[in-house]
């Protein structure tokens, strides 16, 4: 009996699934993580982190790479197309959810590292839903992390809510009337993704006589952060991505 226990033993280890976490690495400095981030990026044997192509430098793994050995890891670069071709998307996603299906198989937890909070407009979401829909045995874990959200407010020094005073976030579009309306109705609005619509916002402000009353920031707390507090001097200019703008009445 204690010899076929003993034999039944490794294959009872082996099935056992690898649990995914999705861990917030913060908005740029290094030093934003928290304690069990990094716990988590020093015990995982898997660190998956997002890239927007193959062979583009990852934001997210620039911080993982200060606190780990990625020699020592299996890193899983996970690419994520810029596109809103559906086929392109759907493709690209089904890889992405069997490579992580593949390691958790194995019994390996993977760690999926992005930028900010994991739960605010963040490729972790996607992944998370997939994961559920194709393999819904598959533990998660989300790990919050500290958001650009939150790091703009405190580089600015401006609250983002105080009393019963409203704050959202909402995502920069072209829709003129629908970023007038998100400005009117909150005390503060953050608008992430505003790069590609900059010279509209300028507009809604213009028209709002709030000009002086917003903030735009650049990869903020990181070593390439911009700011800038006179927001008329970006008319026409290309942003980076990872621009938002704090509006606060």
């Amino acid at each position: 009996m204690n010899e076929g226990a003993t034999q039944g033993a490794p294959a009872q280890a082996t099935a056992r699934l690898g649990r995914l976490y999705g861990v917030g690495v913060g908005p740029g400095d290094p030093e934003l993580i928290t304690i069990k981030a990094f716990r988590l990026m020093k015990e995982s044997p898997v660190i998956a982190y997002p890239r927007k192509k193959m062979g583009a430098k990852s934001y997210a793994l620039a911080i993982v790479e200060l606190y780990v050995n990625t020699a020592e890891k299996d890193m899983l670069g996970l690419t994520f197309p810029m596109t809103k071709d559906p086929e392109a998307l759907a493709l690209q996603w089904g890889k992405t959810v069997e490579a992580v299906w593949e390691r958790l198989r194995a019994g390996k937890d993977v760690v999926f590292v992005t930028e900010g909070d994991p739960m605010i407009y963040s490729t972790y979401i996607h992944l998370m839903r997939l994961m559920a829909e194709r393999h819904p045995e598959v533990e998660m874990v989300a790990v919050p992390g500290i958001s650009s959200v939150n790091a703009s407010a405190s580089r600015l020094g401006v609250p983002l809510a105080d009393g019963d005073e409203q704050v959202a976030i909402v995502p920069a579009t072209g829709d003129y009337e629908t970023m007038r309306r998100a400005i009117e109705s909150h005390a503060c609005v953050v608008f992430i993704k505003v790069a590609k619509v900059i010279d509209l916002m300028l507009r809604v402000l213009r028209d709002l006589e709030l000009v002086d009353k917003a903030a735009v920031l650049t990869k903020v707390t990181s070593g390439e952060e911009q700011i800038w507090r006179r927001v008329e001097e970006l008319e026409g200019r290309e942003l980076e991505y990872l621009t938002l703008m704090v509006v606060r009445k």
